[in-house]
């Protein structure tokens, strides 16, 4: 049995906002951004800070939206889940989210990700717009800015982690920081 108290305090002690697992659909989408929202007015967050948190929160949650792989539980059932997390921190907001990805993509997945966080951020910036450019879309409708976006927003490197399930899959974790001492 779940020890309801002991994930409530957990969450408690680690600032958790907001929480989620399940599959991401539009409408899930804009009920997050909504709450978001809410929460950070209520905070009397600044507008900039708003902003830099909405935006980085919108493209991680496309990115669970648009490269969450489906991955077979069993041999009846299939999952399509992810989850996210928002956390407040003293100086920054905690964006964690974690889906499934087929194995036989994480090498190339990891090879950009590594190649992202190599750059400067002007290169970044001239990476950005030589795959705006580009106009080659991946096969699940994107042209792979996401993830550029979200480390030009934060100013920081992607921290990520592949973890092997099984033969065919891995889970994918990032987790992303917004600092509240803006830069901008």
């Amino acid at each position: 049995m779940i020890d309801i108290f002991d994930l409530y305090s957990r969450m408690e002690v680690n600032n958790i906002m907001l929480s989620f697992k399940g599959n991401i659909t539009d409408d899930l989408m804009g009920s997050i951004l909504q709450i978001m929202e809410s929460r950070m007015n209520d905070k009397n967050e600044e507008p900039k800070l708003r902003k830099k948190v909405y935006n980085v929160l919108v493209e991680c949650l496309q990115n669970l939206y648009h490269h969450i792989d489906e991955v077979e539980m069993s041999e009846s059932k299939t999952e399509r889940a992810a989850i996210f997390m928002i956390g407040l921190g003293e100086n920054s907001y905690s964006i964690l989210t974690g889906n499934y990805i087929k194995t036989e993509k994480v090498e190339g997945f990891r090879n950009k990700l590594e190649k992202i966080n190599s750059y400067t951020q002007e290169e970044l910036k001239n990476y950005y717009k030589e795959m705006l450019n580009n106009e080659q879309m991946s096969d699940k409708g994107g042209a792979g800015l996401g993830m550029i976006d979200i480390a030009r927003k934060t100013g920081q490197k992607l921290k990520y982690n592949f973890t092997e399930v099984n033969d065919g899959y891995s889970f994918f974790s990032l987790n992303i920081k917004v600092e509240s001492q803006l830069n901008l």
